[in-house]
């Protein structure tokens, strides 16, 4: 079924299908089981070394990872604009940060060298990956070139 996504609950772990239409109307899901709301929200989610499976490599969307640390000026630069992206983009792709300093494992698995960092998963793997300060609409075209064609 392309038209739903299948989103788990983070609360039960219950699987949840999910019209894209009413993911689209701004309407919140709401897990069937035990009615926790379901987490595709239009701000981006904090992940950690511990949650980086569950909520980028598992995630029924595309999900943009921002790695990112307290101290940096262009991390700093960077974030607002890509709290816009996650609320343009919501339905299709999730926003996540993550903090290099705080989930050193998740950076050293990637090899992160500078940040600010995105990272592109789709379907479990990395497919792009972005190094420093971007322009929105360079951001914008690259993840629409993601979605339009799958990889």
């Amino acid at each position: 079924m392309a038209d739903s996504l299948l989103i788990p609950c983070a609360a039960c772990g219950a699987k949840n299908r999910v019209p894209r239409k009413k993911l689209e109307q701004g309407l919140q899901p709401v897990c069937g089981q035990c009615k926790t709301p379901l987490s595709v929200g239009s701000k981006p989610v904090t992940v950690t070394d511990a949650t980086f499976s569950a909520e980028v490599e598992r995630s029924p969307v595309p999900v943009l990872v921002d790695l990112w640390a307290p101290w940096c000026g262009p991390c700093r630069t960077i974030s607002p604009i890509l709290e816009d992206v996650a609320v343009e983009m919501a339905g299709r792709l999730r926003v996540a940060k993550l903090n290099i300093d705080e989930n050193p494992a998740t950076a050293a698995r990637f090899n992160i060298q500078s940040i600010p960092a995105l990272l592109v998963f789709r379907e479990g793997r990395e497919v792009d990956r972005m190094v420093g300060v971007r322009p929105k609409p360079e951001i914008v075209r690259r993840l629409e070139q993601i979605l339009a064609t799958g990889s």
